[in-house]
């Protein structure tokens, strides 16, 4: 039933084609990325479970195949967003809908675990959404009868949904156990985005003429009470912080599933303490404890003015929004003056459009919004290894997300929302990224690009941010792979280097044990110094495992020695028959230093003759440590970070007791000797030496230490424990700890 008189309707109804054009609209730009999307979840799910497995699951054969999904990532989109098209063309009865009997076939074993997952997830979203399907069902229905063709079935009902994904990997070749992985994920976006888009789908076809609208009653809004959400939407945190619109539409909100009253709760416990801090840190500016304040607090005599309305200081914004960022990226230069810059600002704009900054002022709310979003980008910028490049690319997003700020301020306290999701995409794509590489440059003009089209397109919606993450994040998702790459093989190489210092360490320690005690002719010396250890090193490397390979090697060294013995003692047979013994192994150890036959034939003749005499002087050899190879880069990294040398590293042994819990994937921040800061995690710990090693967002190695050496830089403050995973997180974390800092010490 439609709610509406007799003849009223269908006077103020909209086409229904523009309305059904509209939802499909709608529906692809919130489900349009799907499948893409799922592949870095499942990835990192599916790594969690290699750490934790038991050996019994094949996830080797998993990730292969995740690999070849994410090859024909944009072919799945394609495919998925041709699936949702289908069904609204099905709707409409653009295709001729089956009249008959369906022929009976078989189904392959492939398929028919499809079936039964897709089976399987339906009735899950059917209970889940049962509500506002029942509602979307009747104005569907009014929609058809309107258009004169026979009712279809729901084109982003649960049924049509599951089968875009299902028909969408039909043919790729999935293991039951990553299959699974998929469905879940997929049942978890869907539930995130579906009680959403079906209250705006609700509420377009009921605005439209399709069924009762969903808007505020007329005395609501006169007593400006937000009215019950419909079915389906998220309850929001109320609007009073950062200066909510008093009146008008509420502001757009991200795609996102209902929230629990424990949710809001706690979202506006943390926003009420978050706004608490500032303002205790405002306090103390005006009590003039330091220099300068922000300029919105200056000596003008505040009482005399009035506050700005939110929808005058958006205007402004909106005014200034497209002019070129010179000012605020100058301020993101200089620690702290990022606030003031957007005051001034602000303010200048405002009297371009007839505000006098003289009888007008911020609101505390206002205030609130400029401070936040100042001390987030500071924050962001200062805490983050970025190049110059990146800096301008900030400054310009600082007017659109004044404008978040001032509308809705679940921006700093909700972790999924679009806004923030943005900031963090295209902090991972700029951080460490001097555009060396043509990949590195594509995500330096994705991001560029994409701060461009904010700048142009933000006006209040935040589809805007919520399109954009989704672009950005589909590239990062491919490059997040060769970051991974990088991290193993950065692993690899710093084994292989280990591996080779303690085979070395173990082939010095055997020759100082056969050179301590021994006088031997030059020749012989010469030789095990030489081709012996490295001989050493080779079998310790390469034949780690065989023991028998490793005592051969040893028992050739020993041999020599006692050559050597013998022909100092004369005993001519003996030292005869102890070199033909010995020749296949001295021509093999020759062999392995890079001399062919003919070299090493003439190496083992040299040695003959120097034995061949038995008054050849002999004397004592000290042992010549073997350098290590030059692009060994783990002293240069320790010297950078770890000011004063490694031999007496200076540390708490309880700091040390607790680096050694870190594991693989913990994220830390990590300070250089001139303050720079950069992000690193745990990549790698050595099962030799037990270092850890660290690399950046980008998979570069940046510093190899050990559990004291952490210890070390901890107890100077350069290094920090715990931090936060995403760039947005820890620089809200960081915001936090500065106004806790200049609260206590003014």
């Amino acid at each position: 039933m439609s709610g509406y008189p007799h003849g009223v309707a269908q006077a103020t109804r909209t086409d229904p084609l523009r309305v059904l054009e509209e939802i499909k609209r709608l529906s692809l730009e919130v489900l349009g990325g799907l499948p893409g999307t799922l592949y870095g979840p499942v990835e990192d799910a599916l790594k969690v479970a290699m750490l934790k497995g038991d050996g019994k699951t094949n996830h080797y054969e998993e990730q292969a195949a995740l690999w070849m999904l994410r090859q024909h990532q944009a072919t799945h989109v394609m495919k998925f967003r041709q699936q949702i098209a289908q069904a609204f063309d099905d709707f409409r009865a653009l295709r001729i809908r089956s009249g008959g009997d369906v022929p009976l076939r078989l189904l392959d074993e492939q398929q028919l675990e499809y079936e039964l997952a897709s089976g399987r997830l339906n009735e899950s979203l059917v209970a889940r959404f049962a509500r506002p399907l029942d509602t979307l069902q009747g104005r569907l229905q009014t929609l058809s009868d309107t258009m004169r063709v026979p009712s279809g079935t729901n084109p982003i009902g649960p049924e049509r949904l599951v089968t875009a994904f299902s028909q969408t990997l039909q043919d790729a070749q999935v293991p039951d156990t990553l299959r699974g992985r998929l469905f879940r994920h997929y049942e978890n976006e869907l539930i995130r985005l579906l009680g959403d888009l079906y209250a705006r789908v609700n509420a377009l076809l009921g605005s439209s003429g399709y069924g009762a609208p969903i808007a505020r009653s007329q005395e609501n809004f006169r007593r400006n009470e937000p009215a019950p959400p419909a079915p389906g939407y998220g309850t929001y945190p109320p609007q009073d912080g950062f200066g909510a619109p008093e009146y008008g539409p509420p502001p757009a909100r991200p795609s996102s599933p209902p929230m629990s009253q424990q949710d809001i709760a706690s979202m506006a416990q943390e926003l009420a303490q978050l706004r608490s801090q500032l303002h205790a840190w405002r306090d103390s500016i005006s009590r003039g404890d330091v220099a300068a304040g922000p300029a919105g607090m200056s000596d003008r005599p505040v009482m005399q003015r009035r506050e700005m309305r939110v929808d005058e200081i958006l205007s402004v914004a909106s005014l200034l929004q497209a002019e070129p960022p010179d000012a605020f990226a100058r301020a993101l230069a200089v620690s702290g003056r990022l606030g003031e810059t957007i005051r001034d600002h602000l303010q200048d704009g405002a009297r371009r459009l007839g505000l006098n900054p003289d009888q007008a002022c911020f609101s505390p709310e206002e205030e609130d919004a400029i401070d936040l979003v100042a001390m987030l980008f500071d924050s962001l910028f200062h805490h983050n290894a970025l190049q110059d490049r990146a800096r301008r690319l900030y400054a310009r997003l600082v007017l659109p997300y004044v404008k978040v700020a001032l509308t809705d301020n679940a921006v700093f306290v909700k972790r999924e929302h679009p806004a923030r999701r943005l900031l963090d995409a295209i902090t991972e794509a700029c951080e460490g990224n001097d555009g060396e590489t043509p990949q590195d440059r594509e995500l330096l003009d994705r991001a560029t690009e994409i701060s461009q089209r904010i700048v142009a397109d933000y006006n209040e919606d935040l589809a805007v941010f919520e399109m954009a993450h989704a672009e950005l994040d589909a590239l990062l998702a491919q490059q997040r792979r060769r970051f991974e790459l990088q991290e193993q093989r950065a692993a690899k190489a710093t084994y292989g280097r280990e591996r080779l210092g303690a085979a070395r360490a173990q082939a010095e320690s055997a020759l100082e044990e056969r050179l301590a005690d021994s006088t031997l002719t030059q020749a012989v010396a010469d030789f095990l110094a030489m081709p012996w250890r490295h001989h050493l090193v080779q079998m310790l490397l390469r034949e780690n495992t065989d023991q028998r390979r490793h005592a051969e090697a040893i028992a050739l060294g020993d041999a020599l020695v006692m050559a050597d013995r013998l022909a100092e003692e004369g005993r001519g047979r003996e030292l005869a028959d102890q070199l033909l013994a010995l020749q296949p192994a001295i021509i093999e150890c020759l062999a392995s230093s890079g001399l062919d036959d003919s070299a090493a034939q003439h190496g083992m003749a040299g040695l003959v003759r120097a034995l061949a005499t038995p008054d050849t002087p002999r004397r004592q050899r000290p042992v010549s440590p073997l350098a290590m190879p030059e692009d060994d880069a783990g002293e240069a990294e320790r010297r950078l970070w770890l000011a004063g040398g490694t031999d007496e590293v200076r540390h708490d042994p309880l700091l040390a007791d607790r680096m050694r819990t870190l594991e693989v994937g913990d994220w830390l921040r990590l300070s250089s000797t001139e303050g720079e800061s950069t992000a690193v995690k745990v990549a790698w710990l050595s099962p030799l030496t037990s270092r850890y090693l660290l690399v950046n967002r980008r998979g570069l190695r940046v510093l190899v230490a050990s559990a004291e050496e952490l210890a070390s830089l901890a107890g100077t403050g350069r290094l920090t424990i715990g931090a936060e995973r995403t760039a947005f997180d820890e620089a809200m974390r960081q915001v936090k700890r500065h106004l806790d800092r200049a609260s206590a010490t003014r």
